[in-house]
């Protein structure tokens, strides 16, 4: 596996979001050890309630950072944190999505965009100057079912995200078997739906992930505990499933505990693929061909705690770090670089967890 330009001088955090309403701490800074991965905790805070996601800005902002997190409510909102600091500070207060529940967010030419899973809609908000969220230029709502009369009735967007050439955003909706590829305009935020790719019905999609070389994506279903793969065609705008494969052992699904498959993650050098599957505790590994096109099951590794939610790699690569939800910890793994397999390393408390990233 190849390594990702880090620079010896540069101080590495992360950031962990986690659920206040289940004891969480909300947003917590830590400091990486380069040598072990070890997480150590900096500061945090509970300002924001239930920031379920986060995403860092580059651009405007203190110090040229800014963290942005969902708050995963009723009445969804998102907020921009100073992270310069040991504990993040919030800048200004909540912004409304005008959206219910919001469970993912990213940033794209100049605007926030969250995926709002209670209202089965986009919300498209313009990043101010100072680094803070204006109020909402656009709302894109779903339409559509599926066939899981428990979980798809209605739309239920999941992920948000823009595709690595930077001209179209693509939402993931779990009620409607489906992905949304849309074209952002910068002049006005409006967000409009340039084409829609049906999936297997009842797989329920909940996020995608891009091979680095760009020319696939690979959904993971919630529904049925499986990876969709579909190459990605950036100058049409057009995403073609083209494979499914599981992301359990043969055998696995027999029981009556469904496995809820709640990330993706791709290799920075496109070998590999690992998901986090929440009802069994484990982490899959996927080895992909030359092409990307094929994914192979290599074999499941223990999560390290209960109920994976998120799963994210360090900025080396050599790291996969597994937030559990339930036991409250981040786990994190070394991996091996010939075969893939993580290998549990180390944990660190945190309540609730239910993302992590890099800076």
């Amino acid at each position: 596996m190849t390594d990702a330009a880090v620079g010896d001088d540069v101080v590495v955090r992360a950031f962990i979001g986690s659920f206040t309403s289940a004891g969480g701490r909300g947003v917590t800074a830590a400091a990486v050890d380069r040598a072990t991965g070890a997480l150590t905790v900096l500061g945090s805070t509970a300002e924001v309630p239930d920031p379920s996601y986060l995403a860092l800005g580059h651009g405007p902002g203190p110090g040229g950072r800014t963290l942005y997190a969902v708050s995963e409510t009723e009445h969804g909102a998102v907020a921009a944190l100073d992270v310069s600091g040991d504990a993040p500070r919030l800048l200004g207060g909540l912004r409304p999505v005008e959206g219910s529940g919001p469970t993912h967010l990213a940033l794209a030419v100049g605007h926030l965009l969250t995926a709002n899973y209670g209202s089965g809609s986009v919300s498209v908000l313009p990043v101010r100057a100072d680094g803070t969220p204006g109020p909402a230029a656009s709302v894109l709502t779903h339409t559509g079912s599926g066939p899981d009369r428990d979980r798809q009735q209605s739309p239920h967007a999941h992920q948000v995200l823009p595709d690595p050439s930077g001209n179209w955003v693509l939402a993931v909706d779990l009620g409607t078997d489906s992905v949304r590829i849309c074209a952002l305009d910068p002049a006005t935020g409006e967000l409009r739906v340039h084409a829609e790719t049906p999936l297997r019905p009842g797989t329920g999609p909940r996020h995608l992930a891009f091979h680095p070389a760009g020319g696939h994506a690979y959904v993971l279903n919630e529904l049925a505990p499986t990876v969709t793969v579909c190459r990605w065609n950036a100058a049409a705008g057009a995403l073609e499933p083209v494979g499914e494969t599981s992301v359990l052992p043969d055998g696995a699904r027999d029981g009556d505990t469904r496995t809820y498959p709640s990330e993706v993650v791709v290799a920075h050098d496109g070998r590999f693929l690992w998901t986090a599957n929440r009802g069994d505790d484990t982490l899959s590994v996927l080895a992909l061909d030359a092409t990307g096109e094929r994914a192979t099951l290599v074999t499941t590794v223990d999560c390290g705690g209960h109920w994976p939610r998120d799963l994210a790699l360090d900025p080396t690569g050599r790291r996969l770090y597994a937030a559990n939800e339930r036991s409250g910890d981040v786990s994190w793994f070394d991996i091996d670089p010939a075969t893939g397999i993580p290998r549990h390393a180390g944990s660190l408390d945190a309540p609730a967890a239910s993302c992590v990233i890099f800076a």
